[in-house]
């Protein structure tokens, strides 16, 4: 009998101790896996991307290059003359033809025409307050503005080189306020005749502009020139009288060695800068960066640029930081595509 109950109790203590040594070794193996899972590193952040830093250089070297071997055509004074539109001429219907006369006192060989790269010398022609755009061929006929829309309109011109900086004497410069009757389409942009957009004339002009010219085979689809995507001006009637800045460059797209730097250009009329005795300043503000100032009236070239779209304001300040009202004109905001 006391075997049997010895035997028993024996029994119970071997199996007391086969669970005490399963237990341990489940709660091992739970710790294990916990310590595991909590060992894998998260995947790290992607790098944010370098932020923008422009900086004004000089002149650069292929412009030099380039300017050199223009010869005396550098120090040309061309000398534009509007002949049509008039002066407060009232055109009917939607089309407008530009006529000039270009002389210069020297013109020294300047003459506006494309070369087969592309490029040469032109004149920028602006409507209302949008980009302009180039009119190489003045001995060839008229430039043709199509679906004018009714009301007053602002025509302006100035002869360029071919990287698209004005020359800066007073003759070359030339505006003209007229009124059309019985317009265009005002859901649709005015183009030149070649098709070329000078101006969205609605908010949705742009993405009707855009997806007509992307329309397979529509031969008459107006194209967005040297890509840039313009909305509807808002800048009013302008008094030629009064200081008027009138923005040139930055426009459209830069892309390889044309990318970096990039040329800030203006034209200046009835004003005279801080820094050749006068009372306005230049501000340029490039996306949300800081005003900076252009107090001599010449180009600047800006390096730096990272790729993808960025805006540019252009505005004229007077002493105290205001912006010198004209219609709105005097100040300007653009954007462009830069692909490095």
């Amino acid at each position: 009998m006391r075997t049997l109950e010895r035997g028993t109790l024996l029994s119970f203590a071997l199996l007391a101790l086969s669970a005490l040594l399963i237990a341990g070794c489940t709660t091992a193996d739970d710790n294990s896996q916990t310590t595991t899972t909590t060992n894998v590193n998260a995947p790290a952040a992607s790098p944010s991307p370098s932020p923008q830093k422009l900086s004004v250089v000089p002149r650069p070297q292929k412009i030099a290059d380039q300017q050199a071997q223009r010869g005396a055509e550098e120090q040309a004074k061309p000398a534009l003359k509007i002949l049509e539109p008039r002066a407060g001429q009232t055109i009917t219907g939607s089309t407008v033809n530009l006529k000039l006369a270009l002389s210069g006192n020297p013109l020294n060989g300047y003459k506006p025409h494309k070369n087969p790269n592309g490029m040469g010398d032109h004149i920028h022609v602006i409507l209302d307050n949008q980009p302009y755009e180039a009119y190489y061929e003045i001995d060839q006929g008229p430039f043709e503005l199509r679906n004018v829309t009714e009301g007053k309109h602002t025509i302006r011109v100035f002869a360029s080189r071919p990287w698209h900086e004005s020359y800066k004497n007073p003759e070359n410069f030339q505006i003209v306020t007229f009124t059309v009757k019985g317009g265009g389409d005002a859901s649709r942009p005015t183009t030149t005749n070649s098709g070329q957009v000078m101006a969205n004339n609605n908010a949705g002009a742009r993405s009707n502009a855009n997806s007509t010219a992307n329309t397979a085979g529509n031969a008459n689809a107006p194209v967005q020139h040297e890509g840039h995507d313009m909305a509807a001006s808002t800048a009013g009637e302008v008094d030629p009288r009064k200081p008027l800045l009138t923005y040139s460059r930055p426009k459209g797209a830069y892309t390889g060695e044309d990318a970096d730097p990039i040329m800030i250009d203006f034209w200046l009329s009835n004003a005279k800068l801080q820094g050749e005795g006068g009372e306005y300043r230049v501000r340029y503000m490039i996306d949300s960066g800081d005003a900076q100032y252009i107090d001599t009236w010449a180009p600047i070239w800006l390096t730096g640029w990272v790729n993808g779209k960025h805006t540019i304001k252009l505005e004229l300040v007077d002493r105290s930081g205001n912006v010198v009202d004209n219609g709105g004109y005097n100040s300007t905001t653009r954007e462009i595509t830069v692909t490095r």
